[in-house]
């Protein structure tokens, strides 16, 4: 069904990726690509969306260990749980509450959503809920640190037009989503990411 790995175990599991890339990364380019091709991992940056944006911050937050040094950080509409309940929020917490808490020493683009906050339905929570969401990841980060939103998009409508599966079929049920063409707004979070 494609479920999602829950709190501290999606942080580890993506420490083992990022340390994969720092030791298994370069054997694997040697093996398979006939030229030369050094992978620069000096500038590596870490990014994801939703909760994989929460789990982006809290590797880099030191919540699991890595071999690898980013040299910057991305949050695409980054999420910390249903709500601003402390017991709703995912595990590890990390959100402090607090103005320019995160220990971090890189530059932090955080790209929010302007729907993310609103409900779907009468039925449904925010995807993406005040107090939870990019503003407050933004908020949480030092200087150097940039925020946007394109605020006539929803947090889903980052992804492909077709997300298959139940999770897929949920989510767009669930999160308010724009009436617009996203193929704009996802070239404009592409270029802001290239440009981060």
């Amino acid at each position: 069904m494609g479920l999602p790995m829950l709190g501290q175990l999606e942080v580890e599991f993506a420490g083992k990726v990022a340390n994969w890339i720092a030791e298994g990364l370069q054997p694997e380019l040697d093996k398979n690509i006939e030229e030369s091709v050094q992978a620069k991992l000096d500038t590596l940056v870490l990014s994801g969306h939703s909760k994989g944006g929460k789990t982006a911050f809290a590797v880099a937050l030191g919540y699991t260990k890595t071999n690898l040094n980013f040299s910057a950080l991305i949050g695409i509409d980054p999420v910390a749980g249903p709500s601003r309940c402390k017991m709703c929020r995912t595990l590890p917490h990390i959100l402090t509450d607090e103005p320019e808490s995160f220990n971090l020493n890189i530059p932090v683009a955080v790209i929010g959503t302007g729907l993310g906050p609103e409900k779907a339905n009468v039925l449904t929570m925010p995807c993406a809920s005040d107090g939870v969401n990019h503003k407050e990841f933004y908020n949480e980060c030092k200087p150097p640190r940039v925020h946007f939103v394109t605020t006539d998009y929803g947090h889903m409508d980052m992804l492909d037009d077709d997300t298959p599966g139940i999770m897929g079929n949920m989510m767009k049920c669930m999160c308010k989503n724009g009436t617009g063409s996203k193929d704009f707004m996802r070239r404009t979070v592409g270029g802001l990411v290239l440009l981060s």
